[in-house]
């Protein structure tokens, strides 16, 4: 007999972890039935009758945002068998509020209290019995960051399974409880009597999806809003903040009894750190600091040693030579060409920045383990308000340091279209893990390896969504008020060592898979057209500057010389991008890998490149390699990503003004540094001089217009 456990709970009280630990690798994700929200099931370890359902997080059952609707369908039509309901032990209150409506629903219900660690730490205790004796339901401690009481609880959610669950206790003010006694005997008495109580506060609250599925007589229905009518006239307040403000009493009551906290009144270490990590004033400048010491450690210290071995000895040395003495003279020239010159300078110029990504990964696996990214979070929706734009842009932000699809499919949980359209558009300006290697290529080529300039990369992208977002907002599309952002700040603590390497080696193999799979196909192609040529009919070349590969690069290549970068060769690796973001090096790594005589490791293919883009722009070779570097950091992201955001926008002509908007932005700003950085070195090129000085004029405009809409009404405001 199969079981279906369900697995709620606010968002950041541990949710996560926990299924994690209760699954393994037993999971499987896609999307809820006609929404675009993640799906997320696994099979219990070592039950494999047992498949438990991740909802997604939210603080109540009231169907407003998708999230809610979601579970909410889920626990009301699926009816699974039980509810592992995990709450945040340093924030019961407002968990609570969630635990007083599911154990509502007439579904067995187990309580886990996590963080129960922390709880302890602080001083602070939580009577378990007498909460379980408060909700009428089985409640057990647990951390699921360190696995404790994991095993007990899922025994309890199984067995809960099996048996009717307990009426809940709770019991409403006077006249309220009188209308909701009237609301289950008039119109619910055919239903089981644990589920009563449910749709009768639905009904009170006028739930217009739950009157549609309970058909109630006009005669009953004018009995039940007078009793409604009566409560609210009582309480002085409408229908569903009286109930809400009922569940907070009722709640107050529960913490009473249950929670007693060591000191009083007394600020916690988190509340503490959190006076000077979210301080209006300090707030972003520690983030800064903390982002350029992630990037040092990993572009410029330690990740840039592991780097350092893989492209001179892993890829430089030991990988050619075995594939020489393996190889060499035993198979076609132009199959050894391919493996050697192709497959193995590509792929290894992409995978000699692994090392440096691990590194990253780890530091923000570890800063978003502490909770420090959540305060992040905060700080970033205080300064992105004053532009229009909702703290919920960043979340979608975060996630793509990792990858630039979650990223795209995390602005689903922002509820304005026109705020979810334009996070969509722009949150891939942030550099995720594939245009690491670029930066590390760019970093490495001109800047001697400047950890500042993987730390302005980040930034640059933070600055483009917020100077995206104030222009956009002050447009008839995307005019109105920003989206509320309401969000948990768990307390902080050390993540455990097992969290961190997952969440590392999630990505790092991810990135590992698109290096073995997409761009090694991608390197093939690309060294199968600069080793052939039509001239003088289809045969293979030593001059790469008359293949097949030099005639379609110099075809648009043009269009970049404002960049400083005109050349075949750096057009042609930006295009690759568009596969993958990883291409542009593996491009690099095939095209500067033949220069004069055969690079022996990566720093000769970064000197090569260093040469080219210092004949291309004149000798300015570090603007040009800047203005590379913003373009592909900001102009359209790879395939996958732009399959998201078609999927996200749900509309053609969107996705292309996405990628069109993200293409012109690049490219004009990519003009503008690189045309005002020759100028100011004294040799200006008078027309893309007028070019940038034209397009920051209209930029500054564009950001400093009055605004005409607000308030999504799209009402010209009186002078």
């Amino acid at each position: 007999m199969s079981i279906k456990i369900a697995l709620a709970g606010n968002p950041n009280c541990g949710k996560t972890t926990l299924f994690n630990a209760l699954t393994g690798s037993n999971q499987y994700v896609g999307n809820w039935p006609g929404v675009t929200v993640e799906k997320k099931e696994g099979k219990l370890k070592k039950h494999s009758d047992v498949t438990i359902t991740d909802l997604p997080g939210i603080y109540s059952l009231s169907p407003y945002t998708i999230e809610e609707i979601v579970a909410r369908d889920y626990l009301i039509n699926e009816k699974p068998d039980a509810v592992l309901n995990i709450i945040d032990g340093t924030n019961l209150e407002r968990n609570l509020y969630l635990t007083t409506q599911v154990v509502e629903l007439g579904i067995p219900v187990v309580v886990a209290v996590n963080m129960m660690d922390v709880v302890k730490k602080n001083g602070d205790k939580i009577n378990i019995q007498e909460l379980s004796r408060q909700l009428a339901c089985p409640v057990f401690e647990i951390s699921a960051l360190k696995g404790t009481g994991i095993k007990e609880v899922a025994n309890a959610a199984v067995e809960a399974a099996s048996r009717e669950p307990s009426e809940p206790q709770h019991k409403f003010s006077g006249v309220v409880e009188h209308a909701l006694a009237h609301i289950e005997e008039a119109t619910l008495h055919t239903m089981p009597k644990n589920q009563q109580r449910w749709y009768a506060i639905k009904i009170f609250e006028g739930d217009d999806k739950v009157l549609e599925q309970i058909k109630i007589d006009p005669a009953t229905l004018k009995h039940i809003k007078n009793d409604i009518a009566d409560a609210e006239k009582e309480l002085d307040d409408d229908a569903e903040s009286i109930i809400t403000n009922e569940r907070y009493i009722y709640i107050a009551s529960i913490i009473k009894s249950v929670y007693t906290k060591k000191s009083k009144g007394k600020l916690s270490a988190s509340d503490k750190i959190d006076k000077i990590v979210t301080n209006r004033i300090l707030g972003l400048p520690i983030f800064a600091g903390v982002m350029a010491l992630v990037y040092f450690i990993s572009m410029k210290w330690i990740g840039a040693i592991g780097t350092e071995w893989v492209n001179d000895v892993l890829f430089g040395e030991w990988v050619p030579n075995l594939i020489q003495k393996a190889l060499e003279g035993r198979i076609a020239d132009w199959l050894y060409g391919l493996i050697q010159d192709g497959i193995v300078a590509g792929v290894g110029a992409v995978l000699g920045f692994v090392p440096q990504m691990i590194v990253l990964f780890l530091c923000l696996a570890f800063l978003e383990g502490c909770g420090y990214m959540s305060r992040v979070a905060f700080v970033m929706d205080r300064i992105f308000r004053n532009f229009g734009l909702s703290g919920k842009s960043f979340i979608p932000m975060l996630i793509g340091t990792g990858c630039g699809v979650p990223a795209v499919m995390a602005s689903r949980t922002i509820e304005n279209e026109r705020d979810r359209r334009m996070t969509i558009m722009t949150t891939t300006f942030i550099p995720c893990s594939a245009k690491l290697p670029i930066i590390g290529l760019i970093a490495g080529a001109c800047f001697g390896g400047s950890g500042l300039v993987a730390t302005s990369a980040y930034f640059i992208g933070v600055a483009s969504i917020i100077v995206s977002g104030i222009m956009l907002k002050k447009t008839k599309a995307f005019s109105g008020d920003p989206a509320p952002f309401v969000m948990e700040l768990p307390a902080y603590h050390l993540p455990t060592v097992g969290s961190v390497l997952r969440s590392t080696w999630e990505r790092a193999w991810s990135f590992i898979k698109k290096a073995g799979t997409v761009i090694t196909l991608a390197t093939i192609l690309i060294w199968f057209l600069q080793a052939f040529t039509f001239k003088g009919g289809f045969q293979m070349t030593d001059d790469m500057d008359i293949s097949i590969l030099a005639y379609i690069g110099k075809a648009f290549c043009w269009l970049f010389v404002p960049l400083g970068w005109g050349g075949w060769k750096p057009a042609v690796a930006s295009v690759t991008g568009l596969i993958a973001k990883e291409n542009v090096v593996g491009t690099f790594g095939i095209l500067y890998h033949f220069a004069g005589e055969l690079a022996e490791n990566g720093d000769e293919i970064w000197s090569n490149f260093a040469k080219n883009l210092n004949e291309l722009s004149g000798g300015h070779a570090i603007l040009a390699a800047y203005s590379f570097l913003i373009f592909n950091l900001l102009c359209a992201p790879c395939f996958a990503a732009i399959g998201a955001i078609k999927r996200e926008m749900n509309n053609t002509k969107w996705t292309w003004f996405a990628i069109g908007y993200q293409c012109g932005f690049a490219y004009i700003i990519a003009l503008i540094v690189y045309q005002l950085g020759i100028a100011f070195s004294g040799t200006p090129n008078v027309i893309g001089l007028i070019a940038a000085i034209v397009l920051t004029v209209g930029i500054l405009y564009l950001l400093f217009r009055k605004n005409k809409y607000d308030d999504n009404k799209l009402t010209v405001k009186s002078k």
